[in-house]
């Protein structure tokens, strides 16, 4: 009977899951819009004051200053006064849109059963419909990078934008990398009391095994003579763009034997593009990283150091420090309940300002650093004419959770919806209370 019932309220659930209704994706841009006399923070370091943003057809046609804008080129004029202007901000390595409540496994679809996977794709499982994503987008979260999760190699990630029917729609780029789980090296080992660091006695086994398999993926991609009836191999073919630089490799590594070992590994393997996820100790083997054009997707800020003898800040230094070393980096939020937790991405970047970043710095490591890791900065990451009008206005400071509030958001041209269920919520309890709604 126990059973039952909670079959019966798994599947309630899923039910109430899947028929909610999310915010219908917003029509094509339809006339040329002027935004003029907002503060713009461009993604690329600089800032405009009396700012004027103009767009048609999905895209950035003129950045300038207000006072020197032909208007009459535009069918309509916003004035923002006293806002903000930021470029879409993108949450990378994100399982958003692959899991909506993590107590229900039917609702969990970002890893699949394996370990080496590079052929899974994770844009095929992701759902526009999730009632999280309209969350994050009303704090100016407006694309993200859509990563596999478990395993060796645990699949390709996408590139996509949070505003469409079907993941078709949404894809910006279907497969911009694999993403490879370096084994750990060491692991703590307690005894009478006392903690000794020992070598994990299957590292050698498991980091052979990486190198047979891209040694065969490598192989596989200079033959070049295959005819087109000849079977192919789809594990091998998945990985072919590691070798000629169409694709990128992920590497989710934190200490500093992963990421030294990593780097020697795409030198020995001709990788032309490497990331690393995660990088806890990064700023470690700085040079090593820049020299080798290693950049680094910072774990999230907001946690704690991973040593006892560490300080206590050290993981909100860390941006501060890369950037100081020359080293590329972007911030992203992989951690407990992540996918819910996109929305204070912003936010990471604000504690990031608030540990030695300028401002502007702090804004490009959730814009065009970001874009610039997956290799969509050609369209993407910061307000410059020919780019996708991506964009948010904001009342106050973006990064600042106190004061960060959106009013309006475009995502290619189109201004989309900024509602959502726990706005809808709020709305219905103060309703029901007799409290007065505040805005």
């Amino acid at each position: 009977m126990k059973k039952q019932i909670s079959i019966l309220t798994t599947l309630a659930l899923i039910f109430a899951v899947t028929t909610r209704s999310q915010q219908t994706p917003a029509p094509n841009q339809s006339e040329s819009i002027l935004i003029v006399n907002a503060t713009a923070h461009l993604g690329t370091g600089d800032v405009l004051n009396n700012s004027a943003i103009g767009f048609r057809n999905g895209k950035f046609d003129y950045v300038g200053f207000s006072r020197a804008v032909d208007r009459s080129r535009y069918d309509r004029i916003i004035d923002a006064q006293g806002k903000h202007l930021y470029p879409g901000f993108i949450a990378p390595n994100s399982t958003l849109g692959l899991q909506e409540i993590e107590a229900v496994r039917a609702t969990r679809d970002f890893a699949e059963v394996g370990t080496f996977k590079p052929h899974v794709r994770s844009i095929i499982a992701f759902n526009t419909d999730s009632e999280v994503t309209p969350t994050v987008r009303s704090n100016g979260v407006l694309m993200g990078q859509i990563t596999p999760r478990g395993g060796v190699i645990s699949g390709s990630s996408a590139f996509v934008h949070f505003d469409g029917w079907n993941w078709e729609d949404a894809a910006l780029k279907t497969v911009d990398g694999i993403h490879l789980n370096w084994p750990s090296t060491h692991h703590r080992h307690r005894q009478d009391g006392t903690i000794d660091v020992q070598k994990r006695k299957t590292y050698d086994q498991e980091r052979h095994e990486i190198q047979r398999f891209f040694t065969e993926a490598k192989a596989y991609a200079e033959d070049g003579n295959r005819s087109e009836n000849e079977v192919r191999d789809v594990r091998q073919e998945a990985m072919k763009g590691l070798f000629d630089g169409t694709l990128r490799l992920y590497v989710h590594a934190d200490d500093i034997r992963q990421i030294t070992e990593a780097v020697h590994f795409k030198r020995e393997m001709g990788i032309q593009e490497m990331v690393i996820v995660g990088g806890s100790d990064a700023a470690l083997v700085a040079d090593l990283l820049r020299d080798n054009e290693v950049s680094v997707m910072v774990h999230r800020v907001h946690s704690l150091p991973r040593f006892a003898e560490d300080d206590v800040d050290q993981p909100f230094r860390l941006p501060k420090q890369l950037q100081d070393e020359g080293v590329l980096f972007c911030l992203q939020n992989e951690g407990g309940m992540e996918h819910m937790g996109v929305r204070n991405l912003p936010f990471l970047a604000g504690t990031a300002h608030a540990y030695g970043l300028t401002y502007e710095q702090a804004v490009q490591s959730v814009t065009l650093n970001t874009a610039k890791m997956m290799g969509v900065d050609a369209f993407c990451g910061s307000i410059e004419t020919g780019k996708d009008a991506t964009f948010f206005i904001s009342e106050g400071d973006a990064l600042d959770m106190m004061t960060n509030d959106v009013v309006e958001a475009f995502i290619q041209g189109r201004s989309i919806d900024l509602d959502n269920r726990q706005r809808q919520l709020y709305r219905k309890f103060q309703t029901k209370y007799g409290a007065p709604i505040q805005d």
